[in-house]
């Protein structure tokens, strides 16, 4: 029966292809995974490969594996079934790919059989050694493992394994993967893979910085009240709710550090993330069309560019639940992440389209009022905003993903330290150059109003959008 169903099933490689394609891409997507303590639900999945979780292992580290309402279903018997062809094994990501080639290859028939994965647990285990009295023991609904990964340190997936793909298999999962901080007392136990051990600590750090930043801005409003707008207010608004933002990360990793579940506090990080999320875009494109400290009013189409964006972020808040709650076993995981990955691209192309109309406005408006000073100058200060926006959208995009990618696991934590650093380099940078002054630099007119006109004529032969 076995034979007949490996017989049946569909090529493997591409199917595998798959799993890389999930695994890789949650590599390298919004910053490593933060593990804890997993329940999963899978209910008559033929999946050949069902990726689970990951986790980075220190010398000192173990694998619990709980799983119970194990049900095999399929269009033919179930009776006589090769158990072996069935499991839970833990890969790198480089050992996958090598993984993969044997496939291909034909070297093996099922991954579980490579010597390049740790099995975990094989489902033959679940039948019982022969009984002397001849009397017939069913086979197991459920078991529980544990694994210790002290020999064996570093960034494992853990991936249940079905070599039998007409079969489906229902069951409940629930793993616990931790490092033990003290190797002499294995009752301590830290749920944060080794690699976002301290995110705490940076995220404190970061806290602090913002709350700072936050009161320092209020004591600028304070004393330069009479040119301040209402764009400076909104300014502080951002900064207080991602100060919050940063202080419900700490809580939440180290909850989840020391219990295995973030439940406590995610809900908190959820509304304060949205919050802050929706209104960075938002100052982005308020800024960008000079709202408040240039004009008073927003244009239908700047208006639309708000409309656009406000949506998108809540449906890049929704797809951030969950793809955070789900886990990459549930089916339409990558198609969340995907849908994440878009409609970031779309925002972050939205949030360039007012400075762009802001920059062209000024050009034109150069050409016909003769106030070259004052344009110059506004002109300049959009281009220069322009660019700065374009450089954090490419940082904390490409080049954080970037440093994932060259970084040893031990040191992931790097990747959202650098990403961190470079927005709170783009808020300092932003509440500097739009600051409020007792006298508006927009309306200090140059006495040499040939020289900035030439000045201009410049600016714009230099600069294409």
């Amino acid at each position: 029966m076995a034979t007949e169903l490996a017989r049946r099933s569909p090529p493997l490689p591409g199917i595998n292809a798959g799993l890389a394609f999930a695994l890789v891409l949650s590599s390298f997507w919004i910053g490593p995974a933060m593990a804890e303590i997993r329940e999963m639900e899978i209910r008559s999945d033929g999946r050949s490969v069902v990726p689970l979780d990951e986790f980075g292992f220190a010398p000192w580290g173990g694998l619990e594996l709980n799983v119970t309402g194990i049900f095999f279903s399929s269009d033919s018997s179930t009776d006589d079934l090769d158990l072996s062809q069935l499991g839970f094994f833990l890969s790198t990501r480089d050992a996958w790919l090598l993984v993969l080639r044997q496939l291909q290859d034909h070297n093996i028939t099922c991954a579980l059989k490579s010597k390049l994965v740790r099995v975990v647990y094989s489902f033959d285990r679940l039948v019982p050694p022969a009984n002397p009295s001849g009397v017939a023991v069913a086979r197991a609904t459920a078991f529980r493992h544990a694994v210790n990964l002290t020999d064996s340190p570093g960034q494992f997936y853990l991936v249940f394994a079905n070599c039998l793909s007409p079969l489906r298999v229902s069951m409940g999962i629930r793993s616990a993967m931790f490092n033990c901080p003290d190797p002499y007392d294995p009752s301590t136990r830290a749920y944060l893979s080794v690699g976002m051990a301290v995110l705490p600590q940076i995220y404190s750090f970061l806290f602090f910085a913002y709350a700072a930043l936050a009161v320092f801005w209020a004591a600028v409003l304070r004393r330069s009240r009479h040119s301040v707008f209402r764009i400076h207010y909104f300014m502080l608004a951002v900064v207080v709710l991602k100060a919050f933002n940063l202080l419900c990360e700490v809580e939440d990793k180290s909850y989840t550090e020391r219990t295995g579940s973030a439940h406590g506090w995610d809900v908190l990080f959820y509304i304060f993330n949205f919050l802050k999320g929706i209104s960075l875009f938002t100052l982005i494109v308020l800024i960008g069309t000079g709202w408040s400290f240039v004009k008073p009013y927003l244009q239908d189409r700047e208006k639309k560019v708000l409309m656009t964006v406000i949506p998108l972020q809540v449906v890049a808040n929704i797809a951030q639940v969950v793809i955070d709650e789900s886990g990459p076993y549930a089916r339409d995981w990558i198609t969340w992440k995907q849908v994440s990955l878009l409609v970031d691209i779309v925002c972050c192309c939205a949030i360039l389209f007012p400075i762009v109309w802001s920059i062209n406005n000024l050009r034109e408006a150069a050409r016909t009022n003769g106030k070259a000073a004052v344009n110059l100058m506004k002109l300049t200060l959009f281009r220069r905003y322009y660019i700065l926006v374009i450089f954090y959208i490419y940082f904390t995009r490409v080049v954080v993903y970037a440093v994932i990618t060259i970084t040893s696991y031990r040191y992931l934590w790097a990747s959202v330290l650098v990403g961190e650093l470079a927005t709170l380099a783009f808020y300092l940078f932003t509440g500097y150059r739009f600051r409020p002054e007792a006298h508006n630099p927009y309306f200090a007119i140059d006495e040499q109003e040939e020289a900035a006109a030439e000045a201009l004529r410049l600016e714009e032969e230099g600069f294409e959008l």
